[in-house]
């Protein structure tokens, strides 16, 4: 691995091997700009001030270079009740101002980063630094454009600029110029009236008479769905945009399907097309792919390519098979393209494809048509359906009951290609604590928990972080800080079909 490894600890602070070190870059509420006033913690900042700070709570960040310029991306997933509202007893926000602090602090934060002294440094008054927020105006694009259940009383066709904002987003890809995903808005959608009559699948999106205590509703009318029903439809797609031009409007790619998107993990069939794997971070929920209609052109416009395209779920056989499942409307009782754009998870169920644990980040092998993707747990496999009431065995790549570990499932394409429909899967790593347990939650010897984020480098390093359990105590004995580990390829391997071997055993037994 060319460093040695730390040794599990409970420390505040970033532990690194020999010969690394860190240091802070940007903290939540640092200004974006020269004109940005700082953040003072006794008045917790304002709305405006707050459209041009780093915003809270980052899951994930992603640098990208163009022409000497190094642009960085952190995503801005949720904001904590105590740092925006801290000041009042109810660390509720009670006035349009709290709420406009809230918006403000989801989304994308932008800048640009350069050499500075002995670290890098945020460049102050680049013109990339900028922050995606929750009013950000966004075009809707692919099939699901201009169709009834996204046109609302502020935008009656659905269109260019229709669309505001991105909250709790997630991962993005670097070789896919620049694909950030978002969750649906169960944090922000909420009805001030609990008698009307719910649509048809807000339920297995999940959302309800409750939001997070957010309370959006109350000082932005779109987010009051019992007066604009249709505004939930409008979450919950993959957005595009470009660090480098300020003036590109996002993009929403409805074809990639409406869930709780993960990250959108980018490559190119042997064929030409662009096959995007997309993760949907919910227990028992599935795992997803994209195919473009057009083919990628070296040095061409590919501006494109993820307009249109075709949707499939994975389905995980016995035996290390699967297939991926074709989604077409004239099969599952939907009447288009975009019908399935808008209404996925319900398309998938009606396919049989498989549940599995919280699928959020896909990672692809740089050298080998193979990918992973992080199921991070499941408390409720074995024991509940999912929101849609399809069944959640402990089964296939989710072979434990209550689990709360999780594992990282593998999957090598037929034939070589990306764009085929047949794959061989294995677990590459069944995560656990062999010191508390001795049956299956004994996992491997990796004393982790809840796999998230993962990233294939060149090098042949997968790397894996983790966002679980630090508590150290029972199941997590041992496990202490949430970590980032570098695992090799085949050792895994080997430890994994090692597993599956014993299982099979005392199954048969």
């Amino acid at each position: 691995m060319g460093f040695k490894a730390v040794a599990a600890n409970s420390l505040d602070t970033v532990t690194l091997p020999d010969g690394f070190s860190w240091k802070t870059l940007v903290v939540k509420r640092n200004p974006l700009s020269p004109a940005t006033p700082k953040f003072f913690h006794a008045t917790r900042s304002t709305g405006v001030a707050q459209e041009i700070q780093f915003g809270d709570n980052n899951d994930v960040m992603q640098l990208y270079t163009r022409d000497g310029r190094a642009v960085m991306v952190a995503n801005n997933e949720h904001s904590k009740r105590r740092i925006p509202w801290g000041t009042k007893a109810s660390k509720l926000p009670q006035t349009e101002g709290d709420v406009s602090k809230g918006k403000a602090s989801h989304g994308l934060s932008l800048f640009r980063i350069r050499p500075g002294g002995s670290c890098w440094e945020v460049v102050l008054d680049a013109t990339e630094n900028r922050h995606i927020t929750a009013d950000t105006p966004m075009d809707i694009v692919g099939p699901a454009c201009g169709h009834d259940l996204l046109k609302t009383e502020s935008a009656p066709i659905a269109l260019s600029c229709s669309a505001l904002g991105t909250t709790a987003a997630l991962a993005a890809r670097p070789e896919a110029p620049i694909r950030r995903t978002r969750k649906i808005l169960t944090a922000t959608f909420s009805p001030t009236t609990k008698k009307w009559r719910w649509p048809k699948g807000f339920k297995r999106c999940g959302i309800s008479h409750k939001d997070w205590g957010d309370n959006w509703a109350m000082a932005d009318d779109r987010c009051d769905i019992a007066k604009h029903p249709n505004e939930p439809h409008r979450a919950g797609y993959v957005v595009e945009i470009d660090p480098f031009k300020t003036s590109a409007v996002p993009k929403k790619r409805t074809a990639f399907g409406r869930f709780k998107h993960e990250n959108a993990e980018v490559v190119i069939a042997a064929d030409g097309h662009i096959v995007v794997d997309l993760g949907d971070d919910e227990r028992g929920e599935f795992l997803y792919r994209f195919i473009s209609t057009g083919t990628y052109s070296k040095g061409g416009n590919n501006s494109n390519l993820l307009k249109d395209g075709e949707l499939y779920a994975a389905k995980f056989h016995d035996g290390g098979k699967g297939d991926w499942l074709h989604l077409p409307p004239a099969t599952i009782g939907m009447a288009s393209k975009a019908d399935i754009c808008i209404h996925t998870r319900r398309a998938v169920s009606a396919v049989g494809a498989t549940t599995i644990d919280r699928p959020e980040w896909v990672a692809a092998n740089s050298h080998k048509t193979e990918a992973y993707c992080a199921l991070t747990n499941n408390k409720n496999r074995g024991k509940v359906t999912n929101k849609g009431g399809d069944a959640v065995p402990a089964v296939g790549p989710n072979p434990r009951a209550g689990n709360n570990y999780g594992q990282i499932v593998r999957w090598r394409l037929m034939g070589g290609d990306h764009g085929a429909t047949k794959f061989a899967w294995d677990l590459f790593v069944i995560v656990g604590s062999p010191t508390v347990h001795d049956d299956a939650f004994a996992g491997s010897q990796n004393m982790f928990n809840s796999p998230d984020g993962i990233k294939h480098y060149e090098a042949g390093i997968l790397y894996i972080q983790t966002d679980g359990k630090y508590s150290n105590k029972g199941d997590f004995a041992g496990m202490c800080s949430n970590q980032m580990l570098a695992t090799d390829h085949e050792a895994a391997a080997v430890a994994a079909a090692s597993w599956s071997a014993r299982r099979s055993v005392r199954s048969q037994a």
